[in-house]
């Protein structure tokens, strides 16, 4: 069964996390840009732990395992150096988000097209992928907009992201428990 089928719990938390970040995003608008930093390096380094661990559950059954535990590596990375430098720059941010943005969207991307092969019509992954690239591509086009319109950019992908990632994660448990009970019950099939 495929990585994120096994882990669909995963995504779920994923999801809450993200959909908090962009809540929080949105509820304290005039945020400072030291809290916005810590609240994206709690972000990245538990988005980050989630997916290392389900690469490592899933080492022996999954062939790509490695391109979530690259995933999951890069967001702890991206997570630990903003803690290190809580002063960063706003424009360092902003590349920081972008560059862990667009490398994130790739690999989503990438697994969807693989997830695709076991689930028929399946997009969401797809679509999640596409918003982080565009957003960081977003963030590099645009660097130096005014402090609120970048909190509320990283609030609205965060919470688009988030929707993404519980639709997909109550997806896939269906499906899982779809092929259980067909395993289990043959002739119902």
């Amino acid at each position: 069964m495929f990585l994120l089928t096994r882990n669909w719990w995963a995504l779920m938390v994923r999801g809450i996390v993200a959909l908090l970040f962009g809540f929080l995003a949105f509820v304290w608008p005039g945020i400072t840009l030291g809290v916005l930093v810590l609240l994206f390096g709690a972000y990245a380094l538990v988005d980050g732990i989630f997916a290392v661990v389900a690469a490592i559950d899933n080492k022996g059954t999954e062939r790509k395992w490695w391109t979530l535990l690259i995933e999951g590596f890069l967001g702890i990375a991206v997570g630990v150096v903003t803690f290190m430098w809580p002063h960063i720059t706003a424009l360092t941010l902003l590349y920081l988000i972008g560059i862990w943005a667009i490398v994130t969207g790739v690999f989503e991307i990438a697994e969807a097209i693989r997830l695709r092969k076991v689930i028929r019509h399946e997009w969401l992954l797809a679509l999640a992928g596409i918003a982080s690239i565009i957003f960081g591509v977003f963030l590099f086009a645009f660097p130096r907009a005014g402090a609120l319109a970048v909190v509320w950019w990283i609030g609205a992908y965060a919470i688009f992201f988030g929707v993404m990632m519980l639709t997909l994660g109550l997806r896939l448990r269906s499906w899982e428990r779809e092929v259980e009970y067909r395993h289990e019950h043959p002739r119902a099939a």
